[in-house]
């Protein structure tokens, strides 16, 4: 039987430093069978190959440099990052993309990292994990800047309008949906558009330590997101679309396989 796939999990953060393996065998317990363990910055890569050589069945990789942390690469030339990113031998190249919500890396600095990360993905044909924020217009430009031959891609994390999911489906886009889907408040256009994606294009995370679900019903203390709670998020979006839980979560799962492998 198919189990749940949490494609962000944050495990190198130090909300998990004493007791990552508490959290997987809870994650296990609760229908959560396999992880993507997601970088940030080249500092993660280390971190992340001693975790995946821990149990390497259970975790896919990411491999990349968060927009945040884009002015790591004015300190490494093209191929230093290709080799350090192939160094952990990644399932997929990112996370990377556009952050303008607090441009914690100058934007042009941003654009210049998501674009050597392209050619990366493209050079080693593996997907890329992508992220966006505030940034639309010009991710969008940049992917079809460098359409030819472009990878195939999850945006992560979605939170934004009809049209930004349009635009992304027209490009053959993969959608992450988060526990952010569960603040009926703030989210009534994305709990609408729900239903506007294809099954086959979704896949679902906890982008954990963050993003806890609104509405759980006993939230932990310190608000720390774990994938355990993942289930919750799926039985939303299902309600949301309108399907059983169960036809969800092997769509998932089977398009997560596909994706990473």
């Amino acid at each position: 039987m198919a189990g749940f796939i949490d494609i962000a999990c944050n495990f190198t953060h130090k909300s998990f430093k004493d007791n990552l393996k508490e959290v997987i065998d809870n994650a296990e317990f609760e229908g959560v069978k396999k992880f993507v363990l997601l970088c940030a910055s080249l500092a993660d890569l280390e971190p992340i190959k001693m975790i995946q050589n821990q149990s390497p069945e259970k975790y896919f990789v990411s491999a990349g440099i968060h927009p945040h942390h884009a002015t790591e690469i004015l300190e490494v030339s093209y191929d230093d990052l290709l080799a350090k990113l192939y160094s952990i031998n990644p399932n997929a190249i990112g996370e990377t993309g556009l952050d303008y919500f607090r441009n914690i890396s100058p934007p042009d600095t941003q654009r210049k990292s998501f674009k050597m990360h392209i050619e990366i993905a493209k050079e080693l044909n593996l997907p890329l994990y992508l992220h966006q924020r505030d940034s639309h217009k010009d991710f969008i430009h940049i992917i079809k800047e460098k359409i030819n031959n472009f990878p195939k891609f999850v945006v992560h994390c979605f939170t934004g309008t009809q049209q930004e999911l349009d635009d992304y489906l027209d490009l053959g886009a993969y959608i992450g949906l988060t526990g952010w889907i569960c603040d009926a408040k703030r989210n009534i256009e994305l709990r609408k558009s729900i239903k506007n994606i294809p099954i086959d294009r979704i896949m679902i995370e906890t982008d954990c330590p963050y993003l806890i679900p609104k509405n759980l019903p006993n939230k932990p203390k310190k608000n720390i997101n774990e994938p355990k709670y993942l289930p919750h998020i799926a039985n939303e979006i299902a309600g949301l679309m309108g399907i059983e839980m169960e036809e969800l979560k092997l769509a998932t799962h089977n398009n997560a396989i596909k994706f990473f492998s």
